[in-house]
């Protein structure tokens, strides 16, 4: 069997097309007697070698009708007698079956396993054709699992075998594996050169699919050249061809490219009529998909219980050899022992007997138990990396959006759309405020949270809160209102960062789910002991209210009050993750709501009372003048971004220079002189961690600062560790953004002059 990877079709139904873009060859054999371990070992070679013949037709013909079950048994009892056998070859070909067991029911990691078992014991075999469609089934998994890079390394690979071997049929797959890998990536100069080279090979015509599928995608070639005529003559060969072979899958693609073929000439009424062909052949597919998604699913529930038949027809041979041995000694032992002994020797027996049987079933539940903890940790990885991955894309492309808008509301000739750049800017802090809800969720499950104490006012600290919410006030045409008891002290010691995010939550919550009306955050002194002081939380609105009966629901994840009604949707995680953080400061939140008269939510903590705090001037560095004609390289892959920061260091009169990857960062560090790189994280070629470990060999002295969005927490010692001075995370607020640059500029030149006064001190001696 070989794989096809799967490329972007303009419909695409993935699970579908990958399923039966699975090349195969197919036998249809009646049913065999199956062999014993024992009974195959005293065969022949031609025996043995027609017998695993057989039991890998059997395979296929399971395979080719779907029944993914079956196929899997018959390829686990192949592996099984192959490992007997000691043959590599025998081997290969087993762990190949099974690789495209696992791919057909879309469990990637054991297919790929798979594919480098069978790839190692075709190499043992010294059998350079199965080698040859080893590097094809790799090609073909790394093309599913995105890594065309590997992918194209493999299909080289595989083709150089073939040809070596003048093996024409492999070498046609070969090629039509490796269209279908460039087509995936949008290479179409790579897919067309392979098309030809396949239509070189005087048998590609032999297999229906690789020759209809070339004629599908030239014509797709043809079609993005706009050479209509060319890509029509190509798809009408291909629904000539799949309607031949009935092939029902490619004749939907080739209709419904056809169709968009039509369009583009201004013949809408054929375009018509090749659109509800492609209907009909999509109607038709999607019924099949059905029924082979079920049998995948259902055949990959059962994967780890045929993994485990094995270990268990394996485990269970060797226990009987120990049960016999066990009865033979004993049989002696009765035989040689006194008859007033008899009764010690039973005795001692069955209490070795029955802590045998303990220690058995102990070791049995701490290896369960060793394997259900490294798959929770698995799972707990994954997730964190899932949260990690998905945090710098969605920060990504937002920090585009508030920069370029925050640039844009600084242009004074765009005064007049000074509302909708506001609005554009809200609506992306809103999302990335989202964001934040998601990760801080996971944050708390994962007990990664930290619990920083710092001393820091209340009044402060409502003043900074409520300022953040202005827009959203407005909009809503709000009054906030403020009132803090007299008697709470002026300095607290405490985590000031997770009161904050409690109150923003709650506040968010309130202005949310209330208009032109009165919002109320209120703080009271509780109950003071020496040194330490219990402060009240009320928030209060006047807002919808919420039900009776939803009041225990809203503190679950993605739960919300008022669900049906859009203009009041969001993630649902404010609420849970104000309840979590309290129950970190061994608090909890009350709630006292009525539908329609408004809503009040309070909470206690207790903080120690700092006293006799010195208030510290803030030392403003934030003078932009001395940003004045320093230079700046912007190490970044993405056009937008770089556009955004140039943009903010160009209107403060900063010079700069672009570098798009961490290699071309290290050449321009080594022939330029700058005053600080601003260095992505994530880049291809070199990152950026990478990038300045490599520069800190070199200039050891230049400012450093990591301009990122990925979750700084889980990578902050990298980041440090790689010789980088500070971090901004991406998207960020400008002045701030601004003021770190100074820091770092500053810094740098106050250790430079140190030491050049030193230096000098020295030559004067």
């Amino acid at each position: 069997m070989c794989i096809l990877a799967q490329p972007n079709f303009p419909n695409p139904m993935k699970k579908f097309t990958t399923l039966l873009l699975i090349y195969f060859v197919c036998f249809t054999l009646s049913a065999q007697k199956s062999l014993s371990t024992e009974e195959l070992l005293s065969s022949s070679e031609e025996e043995i070698s027609e017998y695993f013949s057989k039991l890998a037709d059997s395979s296929n013909n399971f395979y080719s009708k779907g029944n993914y079950k079956q196929s899997l048994e018959v390829n686990i009892d192949f592996l099984i007698k192959a490992f007997a056998s000691e043959n590599p070859y025998y081997i290969h070909q087993g762990y190949r079956l099974l690789g495209h067991n696992y791919e057909a029911i879309n469990d990637t990691i054991l297919a790929k396993e798979s594919f480098e078992k069978s790839k190692k014991f075709a190499k043992l075999s010294e059998n350079n054709q199965a080698t040859a469609q080893s590097y094809m089934d790799l090609a073909g998994i790394f093309t599913t699992n995105n890594n065309p890079d590997k992918a194209f390394a493999y299909h080289d690979k595989s083709i150089e075998l073939f040809e070596k071997l003048k093996d024409y049929e492999g070498l046609t797959k070969a090629h039509y594996n490796t269209i279908l890998t460039a087509m995936k990536v949008d290479d179409s100069k790579k897919a067309y050169l392979h098309i030809l080279k396949a239509r070189r090979l005087n048998n590609f015509e032999k297999d229906s699919v690789i020759s209809v599928g070339l004629d599908y995608y030239s014509g797709l070639y043809y079609a993005k050249k706009h050479k209509y005529d060319m890509a029509e003559k190509y798809l009408l060969k291909t629904i000539k061809g799949a309607e031949k072979a009935k092939l029902t899958v490619q004749l939907e693609r080739a209709y419904d490219a056809y169709s968009q073929n039509l369009a583009k000439q201004g013949k809408n009424e054929e375009a018509a009529v090749a659109e509800t062909l492609f209907e009909m052949y999509k109607h038709l597919n999607e019924e099949n998909i059905k029924s082979l998604e079920t049998e995948a699913l259902s055949a990959k529930f059962q994967v780890s219980e045929y993994r485990k038949d094995v270990e268990a027809a394996e485990l269970q041979n060797q226990l009987q050899a120990e049960i016999v041995k066990s009865k033979s000694n004993l049989n002696t032992i009765l035989i040689v022992v006194t008859s007033c002994f008899l009764v010690m020797f039973i005795a001692l027996f069955f209490a070795y007997r029955n802590r045998k049987k303990l220690v058995k079933e102990l070791k049995v539940k701490n290896k369960e138990y060793l394997a259900a903890k490294e798959h929770s940790e698995m799972l707990s990885k994954t997730k964190s990396t899932f949260f990690s991955t998905v945090s710098h894309e969605l920060r990504t492309p937002l920090y585009g959006v508030i920069g370029l808008s925050t640039i844009l509301l600084e242009d004074k000739t765009l005064k007049k759309h000074e509302e909708d750049l506001k609005s554009l800017k809200f609506s992306a802090d809103y999302l990335l405020a989202l964001i934040n809800d998601v990760l801080q969720i996971n944050k708390i499950d994962s007990k990664t949270i930290e619990d920083e104490q710092t001393s820091f006012s209340i009044r402060d600290l409502f003043k900074k809160i409520t300022a953040s919410f202005e827009y959203m006030r407005l909009q809503n045409k709000n009054r906030i209102h403020i009132h803090i008891s007299e008697t709470i002290p002026k300095h607290v010691r405490g985590n000031s960062v997770r009161l904050s995010q409690i109150l923003m939550n709650l506040i968010g919550n309130a202005c949310k789910f209330t208009e032109d009306g009165d919002i109320y955050l209120i703080a009271e002194t509780g109950s003071e002991t020496e040194g330490k002081t219990t402060i009240k939380f009320y928030i209060k609105d006047t807002g919808i209210g919420i039900p009776k009966e939803k009041q225990e629901t809203i503190f679950e994840e993605f739960s919300q009050a008022n669900s049906i009604n859009y203009h009041y949707q969001g993630t649902g995680l404010g609420l849970p993750i104000v309840k979590k953080l309290l129950a970190l400061s061994d608090s909890e939140i009350h709630l006292e709501s009525e539908s329609g008269k408004g809503s009040l939510f309070s909470f206690e903590l207790t903080f120690d009372i700092a006293e006799n705090i010195v208030e510290k001037k803030e030392v403003s560095i934030l003078d932009t003048s001395r940003l004045d004609g320093k230079s700046i390289l912007i190490v970044e892959d993405n056009r937008i971004n770089q556009t955004v920061t140039k943009k903010i260091l160009e209107n403060n009169n900063a010079l700069c220079s672009i570098a798009n990857n961490g290699e071309e960062a290290i050449s321009k560090v080594k022939n330029n002189a700058y005053d600080l790189v601003l260095m992505d994280i994530n880049m291809p070629l070199k990152n950026g961690m990478e990038a300045t470990q490599e520069i800190r060999t070199f200039n050891k002295t230049i400012p450093i600062v990591a301009l990122t969005a990925v979750e700084v927490e889980e990578m902050r010692f990298k980041i440090f560790d790689s010789g980088m001075n500070d971090i901004i995370v991406k998207p960020y607020d400008i002045n701030k953004f601004i003021q770190t640059i100074l820091k770092n500029i500053v810094t740098e030149k106050q250790e430079v002059s140190k030491t050049k006064d030193i230096n000098t001190r020295l030559r004067a001696v």
